[in-house]
């Protein structure tokens, strides 16, 4: 894997969550415009897990956390799916950590309740990604 491909990915993901925000708009609940998405990206080949589990792990002690990740495509990037009027940086903080339990290199934050989701969708990297090489 490479960062291209990372952000390539990253690219068709935002494609394809504006195709559903053009769609449906504004004003749903987080949980449609997730199901809408995965759709979408099944449709166009991904792997998409949803709701996926994510473990804590303290110094060897497995933590029930009941940690759930919206949905991580081609088991490579961390999309948390939101429809609020503001973005906390909390959802911001919940990304990163996600990428950091999981060991992902990218993350990408996204909010529905938007007239134009590209100026409030926040894309994230981590040391893991720059770790990438640039190309195969």
């Amino acid at each position: 894997m490479t960062k291209r491909e990372v952000t390539q990915l990253s690219y068709e993901i935002v494609g394809l969550a504006i195709k559903v925000h053009k769609v449906l708009g504004p004003g749903l609940l987080e949980s449609v415009y997730e199901k809408c998405l995965k759709h979408e990206l099944i449709q166009n080949g991904y792997f998409v897990q949803s709701q996926l589990s994510v473990p804590v792990n303290y110094e060897g002690l497995e933590i029930e956390a009941d940690l759930r990740l919206d949905l991580l495509v081609n088991d490579i990037i961390v999309v948390e799916v939101k429809a609020v009027e503001n973005l906390n940086p909390v959802y911001e903080a919940q990304v990163l950590t996600y990428m950091k339990l999981l060991q992902k290199p990218q993350g990408l934050l996204i909010n529905f309740f938007s007239e134009n989701i590209t100026k409030t969708m926040k894309p994230f990297v981590n040391e893991i990604f720059k770790a990438l090489p640039e190309e195969a």
